[in-house]
């Protein structure tokens, strides 16, 4: 088998080099909530969907299926800027206020007086946990 010549080395370097700088420049992955967290934040969010309540946020009344989805996609784009890591992530930055108006949301289910979804879904939280 015959040496490399030194052309061949020069783009053999000239590769490597682009490999490397190519790695260095992509941003790293964001690292997903861990497991316990995913099911804790995924139950939360079902229980709301199932909820039957209705989501009040920048001055309108919503059902639970839109309020569901309203607050998934916020977590699922804070969750990719790596911004949260537990439930209670979820819930302080996701799921309380209006990252637009800053208002607080509030959830209001049959007949009961409208309550902070901060302190919602903390209650359903504790239970959950207490039963697991």
């Amino acid at each position: 088998m015959a040496a490399a010549g030194p052309r061949t080395l020069k783009l053999f370097k000239s590769l490597l080099l682009a490999l490397i700088m190519t790695l260095c420049i992509l941003p790293a992955a964001p690292a997903a909530p861990p497991a316990a967290a995913m099911v804790e934040i995924n139950h939360l969010l079902g229980l709301m969907e199932q909820s039957g309540c209705e989501f009040y946020r920048n001055g309108t009344w919503y059902d639970a299926q839109r309020a569901q989805e309203h607050l998934r996609a916020k977590f699922e784009a804070l969750a990719a800027k790596d911004q949260i890591k537990t439930a209670e992530d979820f819930i302080d930055k996701a799921a309380s206020n209006s990252s637009i108006s800053g208002q607080p949301y509030q959830i209001k289910c049959g007949a009961s007086a409208a309550i902070s979804t901060s302190q919602w879904f903390s209650a359903a939280l504790e239970q959950y946990r207490k039963h697991q």
